[in-house]
């Protein structure tokens, strides 16, 4: 049974979008937004369920931010570098409001029923909507994708700029037949995305075996464990079958170290598609690419998030 640490800032509207980051970046799972604005607004029942949200849970001003971290050993040094970092927003002229902090545990099945509510299906990119595997949810037209998602804890919605960012790219690149390699899956999403948009096999590559599990759940979930394979590795060490698509939602610094091996791997006409990169880190990784040899066809940009499509002449 996992612990969990429920960090709660409260801040204002303008910080939303920088500390999210922060949370992100420190390793959260999964980002709760409690903002008292969500109590008038028009809510968009065509997908079926809406919980009544209860007025006592939200901030009479600004915002509650909450996040989920692991309890672990690093607990403390994580929550510390967290606090830190959110004070260090105030050198960009970031009004952080009340600017509290607070910690308290949760254990597993309290969290796993209480930020359903915050997930609804949504539709992300021309052809896929992603549905939680708790909604019935039926398509609006003939050719969209759906992927069900049961996101677990370790992992977000799939709605993260990120994430979504991937699937355009990989709707865009993806061919029939094409063997696709997915390097840090997380919760296996972009390879079913890519099996569903006709690739003939993927691997699903991570580190972390609670992704490892999570992944190989969803994958079962849209049936596609025929054409989607998931190993716990690191990076692409070891890996020697060519692809024609490499694709890696993780952070900047983790894309620049295996640059070289993805292009080394892709066949010739071969496309990398990199995101999980903030703004700050564009040109960096830009660099990397161009000097591994690749060619940046395209730069996607969403929110503060940046993903890059690079092909293998």
């Amino acid at each position: 049974m996992m612990k969990w640490s429920e960090i709660s800032i409260h801040t204002t509207h303008e910080a939303v979008e920088a500390i999210s980051n922060i949370l992100h970046e420190a390793g959260a799972g999964g980002v709760v937004i409690e903002d008292p604005f969500d109590l008038t607004k028009e809510r968009d029942t065509s997908f079926g369920e809406i919980y009544q949200l209860n007025p006592d849970d939200y901030p009479e001003e600004g915002v509650i931010i909450k996040a989920y971290l692991p309890v672990n050993s690093f607990l403390g040094e994580t929550v510390e570098e967290i606090k830190q970092a959110i004070n260090n927003l105030m050198l960009y002229d970031i009004d952080l409001g009340k600017n509290s902090i607070t910690i308290s545990e949760v254990n597993e099945e309290e969290w796993a029923t209480a930020w359903k509510k915050y997930y609804n299906p949504v539709k992300i990119s021309k052809k896929f909507t992603i549905v939680p595997t708790w909604e019935t949810y039926e398509p609006v037209s003939s050719d969209e994708l759906i992927i069900e998602l049961d996101p677990g804890m370790a992992f977000g919605t799939g709605t993260h700029p990120t994430t979504v960012m991937c699937i355009q790219a990989l709707e865009k690149c993806v061919k029939t037949n094409d063997i696709v390699i997915d390097v840090g899956t997380g919760s296996g999403i972009l390879s079913i995305a890519a099996a569903m948009l006709g690739a003939k096999s993927v691997k699903a590559l991570d580190l972390d075996p609670v992704a490892v599990d999570s992944a190989k759940l969803n994958v079962k979930l849209n049936k596609v464990q025929d054409i989607v394979t998931v190993a716990q590795n690191n990076l692409l060490d070891n890996i020697k079958e060519p692809a024609n698509i490499i694709v890696a939602n993780i952070l900047a610094e983790i894309i620049l170290r295996f640059i070289d091996d993805a292009y080394r791997l892709l066949e010739k006409g071969g496309f990398f598609i990199t995101s999980g990169i903030i703004q700050a880190k564009k040109q960096e990784v830009k660099d990397g690419l161009i000097r591994a040899g690749f060619i940046v066809e395209e730069t996607l940009v969403m929110e503060d998030w940046i993903a890059f499509i690079a092909r293998k002449e």
